[in-house]
């Protein structure tokens, strides 16, 4: 039995297996039903190491031991196996939610944040710094960062950028709204986010710029910019740098003040 290398890898991708527990599965699977010794010779894996895959194997729901001498397995059909990762993997999902949640409840979480205070305490504020590689680690950043907003939080944007912050961060600029925090987002407003415009116009002010930046200004204290142009760059090499520093932030954000008093304001239109 010949199966490739990178049908072998997204198996053990898609379905969370070692590299022998793909070798035995594909082989049983060739096979329909057949012994460990049989198995380990198809599969190109140690004798002594088939007993355990197999017995790994059926515990996750992917083989039947077939009751006889010699022992025999069966394979269960893929389809079914598909129902019984994706049931299992929901229910392990669920019971670490759980214990988080259930974290909560502990002062676990409070001397975490008493170690946390006290960290920070003894950094440098030149220390208060880093890169983010990765869109979805940057816009994870981002979100922690505006959802600890206290006074202002100022965007700006390209016109797929604001797109994808409406999209991603509507329910925290709700909430910010609620806690009188002020919300402005400058970015080119073309037709296709006017629909989206309509559902933040409610928690933010949206004005139409066409300057090219992306950054994030958070109470005149801290910074995210973006170094690329979003429309150059594909997410998964999107870089942005974070900075603690009152002093730039509050440079910028005096400069973004000026810039804003001559930047039209989008109006949303009545259905």
């Amino acid at each position: 039995m010949i199966v490739k290398e990178e049908f072998l890898s997204k198996l053990r991708r898609y379905f969370s297996l070692n590299l022998y527990e793909v070798k035995i599965w594909t082989a049983l699977l060739s096979r329909g039903v057949s012994t460990a010794g049989e198995l380990s010779d198809i599969a190109n894996v140690p004798r002594s190491r088939s007993y355990d895959v197999l017995e790994s194997l059926e515990k996750k729901g992917f083989v039947i031991m077939k009751l006889g001498k010699p022992i025999k397995y069966i394979a269960v059909p893929p389809q079914e196996v598909l129902e019984r990762v994706k049931k299992n993997m929901k229910e392990d999902a669920d019971e670490k939610i759980k214990r988080l949640e259930d974290l909560k409840a502990t002062d676990v979480v409070d001397e975490l944040n008493a170690l946390h205070t006290q960290g920070v305490e003894l950094v440098e504020p030149s220390d208060l710094s880093g890169s983010l590689r990765g869109r979805h680690n940057l816009y994870n950043h981002m979100e922690l960062t505006i959802r600890n907003a206290e006074e202002s939080v100022i965007i700006m944007t390209t016109a797929q950028g604001l797109m994808r912050k409406i999209e991603g961060f509507l329910p925290t600029f709700e909430m910010l709204k609620k806690r009188g925090v002020k919300i402005r987002i400058a970015a080119p407003v073309t037709k296709e986010a006017q629909g989206a415009i309509k559902d933040i116009a409610k928690f933010a002010e949206v004005r139409n710029t066409d300057a090219k930046a992306r950054f994030v200004i958070v109470d005149g204290k801290e910074i995210i910019f973006m170094v690329m142009d979003d429309n150059e760059v594909h997410p998964t090499y999107d870089v942005g740098i974070w900075v603690n520093t009152p002093f730039f932030a509050s440079a910028l954000q005096n400069l973004f003040d000026m810039a804003w008093k001559e930047m039209k304001t989008v109006k949303v239109k009545a259905k």
